[in-house]
């Protein structure tokens, strides 16, 4: 079952490659929050909030990657 959700076609490219780019982008804005909140420029609330967004993205991602095969 998990693996029609994890090989879900959207465009013609699986559901899980459109999760991979999203956890890289997520995973960069929070590099740049964290670069602009210790130049002083930006906040670490900011940081901290990407930080939980792009992990419980990417455990989304390694769980629907890895049941895959099950």
């Amino acid at each position: 079952m998990l693996n029609n959700i994890s090989y879900f076609l959207i465009f013609g490219k699986p559901l899980m490659m459109y999760l991979g780019i999203i956890v890289l982008t997520l995973f960069s804005t929070t590099a740049y929050f964290g670069w602009r909140a210790l130049t002083g420029r930006g906040t670490v609330k900011r940081h901290l909030m990407m930080v939980k967004i792009s992990f419980a993205v990417a455990a989304v991602h390694a769980v629907l990657g890895i049941l895959a095969f099950f």
